[in-house]
Formats: C-alpha cells, sequence, structure tokens
C-alpha cells in the first residue's frame, strides 16, 4: 500500500495503564495495534507465573485489553500484534480464541515462537557453544548454574508473514521489541529482507514507541516544555514505504511529541549508534529529526546494514535469596552511628562473611540544622543474599531489631522484619542464528519456518569519540541539566545514559567537555568500571554505557535505583563549569 501505516503502541511493559489500548483504537485512526510486555525481568516473572500453572506463561493483562477491543479492532480492520505470549505464545493464542468465542467473534489468530531454547542448552554447548557472558566473557559451564529461562530474539518477518496470510491478532515470545514495528510495516509496505534502510527506519520507529508514553513528554527532562501536563498520549508512529516515519499522537491527549521528547527516547538503553537486531543493523547516527507540525516530528535518513549470524539471547537463573532492612539515622556523627550499627548487626549474626554477598550502603539525605525532623535522616540500607534461604530470612531481619534498644541513639527502620526472596540473575549471550527455528503458526494451523536474513560482516571495533574542548567564553558554577538533557535506563548489568542538548554551540561545548573521564568524576560509581561513550550528531546527542554498574541486572542488583531510571537526572544535578553564554 502506498501511504504509511499507522502503528500505535499501548503497553511499554508488562503492567502498564490498561485504558491504553481502548483509547488507541478509540481515539483515532490507526491500522496496527502493538503492545510490548517484556523485558529482561518479565521473563523471570512469567516462568514463576508458569511454575504455579503450566497453562501460563504470558501477559494476562493483554486478555484484559484484548477484551476491551477486539470487537471494534474487526470491525474497522485494525490488525493487533504484542509480544504478550512471553513464554507460552501457543497458550496465548488458544486463550484468545477462547476469549473470542465468548465474545461472539472469530477472529484469524496466529502465533510465532521458537525463541525458547533453554531445553536445549545442553545440546548448544555441546556443539561448542559457550555461550559466553557479553560483558564478562564468562563461559556458561564455568558459572555452575541452571538457566530458568533462555530466549533468542527474533526479529519481524514472523509477524508480517502472519499477517500476510490473514491473521487479524499475532502474539509472540521473545522478538525484538522494534520487531513490533518491524514485521507490520514490512508486510504494508511488501518490504524484503535486503530492503535494509526501510527496516532500519523501522526499528527507529520501533525504538521510539516502544515505551509508550516516554516518547511523548513522559520521563522527559525538559519537562517544562510539556505544557499538557494531562496523562501522555500514547505514541503512533506513520511508518513510510522507505522506512521513514513521523512519530505522534492522537488529538486531544496529554503530552508533548517534539524532537527532544524523541530524542530522549532513540538514546534510551542503546549503547552504540548501530543498534543491532536481528532483520538488520540501524544506524541511529545517521537519522534526522524534524517537527513537521504540532505533535508530530519526523524520522528520516536511517541506514541499515545486514545483521549477524548470531542472535542474542536473554538467559536468567536462580541467583537465590535476599533481603533488605533499612535503619533510619537522625540527627548528628551520621557515620559514627552507621559503622556501630553495621559492627553490632554482623556481631550478632555472626559475621558479614558468611553471606555469599552483603551491601552496606549509607544514603545520606541529612542536613544541619533541619527545620523538620525528617530532613535530619540518613538511611543505612543493609543487603545480604545467599543460596540458603534460611541465614537471609528472619534471622537476618529480625537480628536488627536487636539494635532497636542497645544500639545507637534514634534507633528505627522503614519497615518492620521481613522474609527472604528469590531473585534472578540475567545473564546475555549469543548463539548462532541457525539454531534457532524462528516459527510462525499461522491462523490454518500450518507452521512455517522463517529463514534468517542475509547476514552482512560484523561492524568494524569502536572507535573512542574524542573531540577537542572548544572555548566560549567566560563560565559560571551551574547544574549540567541547564544545558543537556538525559534519558538513562538498564540493559541487565549495563545502564546507560544519553545526554543531548538544544543547540549546535551546546553540543559543541558538551561534546569537548564531557569525555569518559569527566563521567567517571561526575558517577563516582563508575570510577573503576568500564565507561564507553557514543558521539550522535544528528542528535545533538552523546550515550555513555557503564559496564556493570548494575551488578548482575535488575532482579540481582542491590542500589536503590536498581534499573537506573533516575541516574540521567542525577547527573544533571551535578554542578559543572557551564559557559555563562549559554
Amino acid at each position: 500500500m502506498s501511504r504509511p501505516v499507522r502503528i500505535a503502541n499501548c503497553s511499554g511493559f508488562y503492567g502498564d495503564r490498561l485504558e491504553a489500548a481502548r483509547e488507541m483504537v478509540e481515539g483515532g485512526p490507526i491500522d496496527v495495534l502493538t503492545g510490548d510486555y517484556l523485558a529482561e525481568l518479565t521473563m523471570l516473572i512469567l516462568w514463576k507465573a508458569r511454575r504455579k500453572d503450566p497453562a501460563l506463561g504470558y501477559a494476562k493483562t493483554f486478555l484484559t485489553q484484548l477484551e476491551h477491543v477486539l470487537g471494534t479492532c474487526l470491525d474497522r480492520g485494525i490488525r493487533i500484534v504484542s509480544n504478550a505470549g512471553g513464554l507460552n505464545p501457543p497458550g496465548l493464542a488458544a486463550e484468545i480464541g477462547a476469549l473470542a468465542e465468548r465474545l461472539g467473534l472469530h477472529p484469524e489468530i496466529a502465533h510465532v515462537d521458537g525463541d525458547d531454547i533453554v531445553g536445549r542448552l545442553a545440546d548448544l554447548q555441546a556443539a561448542g557453544h559457550d555461550l559466553a557472558h557479553l560483558d564478562t566473557g564468562r563461559k556458561l559451564a564455568e558459572a555452575g548454574v541452571e538457566p530458568l529461562t533462555a530466549n533468542a530474539y527474533l526479529g519481524g518477518w514472523g509477524i508480517s508473514s502472519a499477517l500476510a496470510a490473514g491473521a487479524d491478532v499475532v502474539v509472540t515470545g521473545r522478538v525484538t521489541d522494534a520487531s513490533l514495528v518491524v514485521g507490520p510495516a514490512a508486510w504494508w509496505h511488501g518490504w524484503a529482507p535486503t530492503d535494509l534502510d526501510a527496516i532500519a527506519g523501522a526499528m527507529a520507529a520501533g525504538h521510539v514507541i516502544e515505551c509508550g508514553p516516554q516518547a511523548t513528554g513522559g520521563n522527559y527532562a525538559f519537562f517544562e516544555e510539556v505544557t499538557d501536563r494531562r496523562y501522555p498520549g500514547f505514541p503512533i508512529a506513520e511508518v513510510e514505504a522507505d522506512g521513514s516515519c513521523v512519530i505522534t499522537k492522537h488529538a486531544d491527549t496529554g503530552g508533548l511529541v517534539s524532537p527532544g521528547t524523541v530524542t530522549a527516547q532513540l538514546l534510551y538503553e542503546i549503547a552504540e549508534p548501530a543498534y543491532a537486531g536481528p532483520d538488520a543493523v540501524a544506524h541511529f547516527d545517521t537519522l534526522r529529526l524534524e517537527q513537521t507540525g504540532p505533535d508530530r516530528v519526523r524520522v528520516s535518513g536511517t541506514r541499515g546494514s545486514p545483521p549477524g549470524e548470531h542472535l542474542k539471547v536473554a538467559l536468567n537463573h536462580d541467583g537465590g535469596y535476599r533481603n533488605t532492612m533499612t535503619l533510619v539515622l537522625t540527627g548528628t556523627r551520621i557515620e559514627e552511628k552507621a559503622a556501630w550499627a553495621e559492627q553490632q548487626l554482623f556481631a550478632l549474626l555472626g559475621g558479614k562473611d558468611q553471606f555469599a554477598e552483603a551491601d552496606v550502603t549509607l544514603l545520606r539525605f541529612d542536613h544541619a540544622d533541619a527545620p523538620v525532623n525528617a530532613e535530619a535522616t540518613a538511611h543505612l540500607r543493609i543487603t545480604v543474599k545467599d543460596p540458603d534461604a534460611r541465614k537471609v530470612g528472619r534471622r537476618f531481619s529480625n537480628a536488627t531489631m536487636g539494635l532497636a534498644l542497645g544500639g545507637y541513639p534514634g534507633f528505627h527502620t522503614t519497615t518492620p522484619p521481613s522474609a527472604e526472596s528469590a531473585f534472578g540473575v540475567y545473564w546475555p549471550a549469543l548463539v548462532p542464528a541457525a539454531e534457532v527455528a524462528h516459527r510462525v503458526t499461522l491462523p490454518d494451523g500450518t507452521a512455517v519456518v522463517i529463514p534468517h536474513p542475509p547476514t552482512g560482516p560484523l561492524l568494524p571495533a569502536r572507535v573512542p569519540d574524542s573531540v577537542p574542548p572548544q572555548d566560549f567564553g567566560p563560565t559560571r558554577r551551574a547544574p549540567l541539566g541547564d544545558v543537556a538533557g538525559a534519558r538513562s535506563g538498564d540493559k541487565g548489568g549495563n545502564a546507560n545514559v544519553g545526554f543531548w542538548t538544544r543547540t549546535d554551540d551546546e553540543y559543541a561545548w558538551l561534546r569537548g567537555y564531557l569525555d569518559e573521564d569527566r563521567f567517571r568524576q561526575l558517577l563516582p560509581e563508575a570510577a573503576t568500571l568500564d565507561v564507553r561513550r557514543f558521539a550522535l550528531p544528528n542528535l545533538r546527542a552523546l550515550n555513555f554505557a557503564v559496564v556493570g554498574l548494575l551488578g548482575e541486572g535488575v532482579a540481582a542488583a542491590t542500589r536503590p535505583d536498581p534499573q537506573a531510571k533516575g541516574l540521567g537526572e542525577y547527573l544533571r544535578s551535578r554542578v559543572v563549569d557551564v559557559p555563562a553564554v549559554f
């Protein structure tokens, strides 16, 4: 078809706003309704659900949303595409059929699977595929763990095939987030796997809308620009035949679509600008943004190159048990009180070294001569981990109460003693694409294996981005955020922070000023970590990847912000020498 395809997203995570599906369907014309429910942690959540009930393993909230909109979508010819199938796409497809029957509807339903390779890990390793951790290089066999989930990231061609076969609803397992847009766009425009620039453009569109209202003014650094403070409308990508797109939202909805809001989302949870996927590599440093109207931003010029011969695999394994207690410290001599509390607590427990891991962090919120009690407090956050649940359960949390009458003055905790909780560890790896059967089951029950697209050479190794600082005259001490916006997030155990500016001169200053060493100065947590900087001049942006900041992933992280959601705003608050001209 010649006109752009209007692809709307109604979910950015498992647990997102239930009403969004109905709002997207009823708020204006769309051709495809998508929903993204899967994150690395979500696969572990779905595994726990399936362990209790083997019929589960999918995002149940999708069924609730579908009940709201399925009849209207069928009436209007709106196709529905979602990765809500999680660990059980066939099970979800069957539940959709049962739901449709109760509603008196007759949709054509397809599902995509083949991503789940947890049952084949032993054979893959025996064949010489070591599933080494992408960040540490450690081989899976050396870790001595038994993965609970292992899912390869599939592309969009199974979705495209299902839509071409007449599917009204397509549910998938672990496809890439961008595939939810790539598949429908490829079907609509009749692309081939060799249409790399078009595919790359759709990947950029998919990355922008995958997190819902984060592209339409939500979580936006320069939030003073968002004058409509109603809840932001969810995003729509109008994808054109060449892969260019317009990012927009329905009329009369809250939020804002601007080059800034789109830039922020393009920088979210990426590393190098060469954004790799199973269908192509999209080069985000080639695309350009243009405001073409109110709440309309055109994304064009994205270049694509062939995908590699491997697929990324997200594995999760059991990490043991953990528990956290937070002790409140008030008034003066905070550090002395914290040291005393730590010494007393671990003495009562028999020593810190009995735990597999113990993390003690002093969080300072206090300041001198505070006008109210709460502003004179700090938190001592103590987390313990161990394979033995008994060590870190009530035995640990009850021991903290032993300090109540015999410890530092003013002792109290933020919560009562708690039980232990199990946690998982994320393990990213690669597997040859030829070892994964990307399979689509069409509405008539026919199962078709989708071939991996033609591959190309690996991208060249990263060359550190470095430019000399530019002199913009006298400076003043001011928050970095006066000049730069930021968006941060997690990718397994790594964090990323993308910065962007609103003018060329500000970017010229930022690119010369904020190098990897200065980034470490602003973020002391990263002093000993691998920090990688990437430049995206077309976006006036720098992206920093911080390897290992989040430990073994969100489920295992002990820092108070385990997904690094607030990291960008923290760095924007750091005071630096800003040219007074800005």
